[in-house]
């Protein structure tokens, strides 16, 4: 338990360490001023995440899970030079990989036709994305490796604090005409290639694990298992990938200004994607010990986690975005972000809107991926990409890019009610309850009261005072009402502590 401590600890402070890196990014990509990139420029960027994550998807086949699933069987039943998981778990995704360029090729006159209107800059570097995915491709299969030998802080290291600390080495050079933009795109498509580099370099120092290409026993005997799983979650993973990238390539392609749109709606999802980093966090304590209550028949714990995360993340996520859009103007004209990403500001609500329907409904999709109904899940997902695919589509030819922001709307407003309704049905289980109501009307009242008092100040002046009252305000209501158990039990740890000193 110790070093699994420890190891959450140091990896905790990476994660955090990698944010602000990240945050600083953001802002050298969005700042005006001289030398400046423009929204097509950053938009590129974030279309190689986004298209290159879509190519390591692609090209895994499954694989990587089948890795995490059979390890064990492997590793108590094989000698280190015996054990052919390795070679697996890198041959089959390059192969893959293989079958994404012949596919890329094969598809380009399409791509040229689809995206050289309006994202020309895309199309000029498209043969860049091809390394830019194949670079996040070997670098999570040996992240698996190192993750499977319990080494996760190194690869979380490379992956969050090194790729954004290089990227920012990249920014400044462009920015001090040390570079051009051509070098700069060129340079960052290969990050990922050089921090693969480095953490297959540490692993081979590390002996840990070596390749053979002999057929071991163990694979013989779990082949069809390991197949069958491998399809399955290849599945879902697809599906998964498509909702989280999809509008940006569709905007890309289709919105009025193409890249140009894609880049400041990159911006829009990246503020409104704040709202659900506590539920990352959450979502990793919860599946343990869902998997113990349904274990155990234990509904009553199930009912409790469900209503408990559901006002949980509601609080944390309205809190988040009240004090975003309270000061969101003004923080524009402070940080001197370009004017064409105020275009954002509607996508920022909507898709704000978007989360916090996601992170107030709960854990519901953990709960039924750890129930005996989680084929339900992948069902959910197939639904989810029925509705998102054709409503992007359309809602960003009629509405532009913040067409996009109501399909998110819609789309999650409806995964998640057919979440709830299948828990409702099938035991009983809801996340609401009366406190839902009072903490949208907690939210809204600190809201409005900060605003008024505050409109007419501007710059950090009003940035300071809004967010101070709000957070203020917000979190008075929220003991003064008992919202949630869990900020009454807080208090008392942190009473506890403080007379103990």
């Amino acid at each position: 338990m110790g070093t699994i401590r420890k190891q959450a600890i140091y990896s905790s402070i990476v994660i955090y360490i990698g944010f602000l890196v990240g945050a600083i990014n953001t802002w050298l990509f969005i700042k005006s001023g001289s030398g400046a990139f423009t929204p097509a420029q950053y938009g590129l960027t974030r279309l190689f995440f986004d298209v290159g994550h879509l190519m390591f998807t692609v090209a895994s086949l499954g694989m990587l899970p089948a890795v995490y699933k059979f390890f064990p069987y492997y590793n108590d039943n094989l000698s280190l030079k015996q054990n052919d998981l390795y070679t697996w778990g890198m041959v089959i995704p390059l192969l893959g990989f293989v079958l994404v360029i012949a596919g890329g090729l094969i598809f380009e006159p399409l791509i040229v036709q689809k995206f050289s209107e309006k994202s020309l800059l895309f199309v000029d570097y498209y043969h860049w994305v091809f390394l830019f995915g194949f670079g996040i491709l070997v670098f999570t299969v040996l992240e698996t490796y190192s993750n499977i030998f319990r080494r996760t802080v190194l690869p979380n290291f490379l992956k969050e604090a090194m790729f954004r600390f290089l990227t920012l080495v990249l920014i400044l050079l462009f920015y001090f005409s040390a570079i051009s933009y051509d070098g700069f795109i060129k340079l960052f498509a290969i990050l990922y290639i050089i921090i693969a580099v480095v953490l297959g370099f540490i692993l081979l120092r590390s002996k840990h694990f070596s390749f053979t290409f002999s057929i071991s026993h163990v694979t013989r005997k779990f082949k069809k298992k390991m197949a069958t799983l491998a399809a399955y979650i290849y599945g879902g993973t697809i599906i998964l990938i498509l909702s989280q990238v999809a509008d940006s390539i569709m905007i890309a392609s289709i919105s009025e200004k193409g890249i140009i749109d894609a880049g400041i709606y990159s911006l829009a999802a990246y503020v409104a994607n704040l709202i659900q980093v506590p539920q990352r966090s959450m979502i990793a304590i919860t599946i343990p010990v869902l998997s113990q209550a349904w274990k155990d028949k234990n509904m009553s714990e199930i009912n409790r986690i469900y209503q408990r995360t559901s006002i949980n993340l509601l609080l944390i996520g309205l809190f988040i975005f009240g004090g975003i859009w309270l000061s969101i103007n003004d923080a524009f004209t402070v940080l001197q972000v370009q004017k064409d990403y105020e275009a954002g500001l509607q996508v920022i609500f909507f898709l704000g809107i978007a989360r916090l329907i996601d992170a107030g409904t709960g854990v519901n999709a953990q709960i039924i991926g750890t129930s005996t109904q989680w084929r339900f899940e992948f069902l959910t997902g197939v639904i989810l990409l029925t509705l998102f695919l054709p409503l992007n589509y359309i809602l960003i030819k009629q509405f532009g890019i913040v067409g996009s922001a109501y399909s998110n709307v819609i789309s999650f407003a409806v995964y998640n009610a057919i979440r709830i309704w299948f828990l409702w049905y099938k035991y009983k289980l809801q996340p609401f309850n009366s406190k839902t109501i009072l903490s949208l009307l907690l939210t809204i009242t600190a809201y409005f009261i900060c605003y008024y008092l505050f409109q007419n100040m501007e710059g950090w002046t009003g940035i300071i005072l809004r967010s101070s009252l709000f957070g203020l305000l917000f979190i008075a209501g929220v003991f003064a009402m008992k919202l949630t158990p869990d900020a009454l039990q807080l208090l008392e740890v942190v009473k506890k502590r403080w007379s103990n000193r």
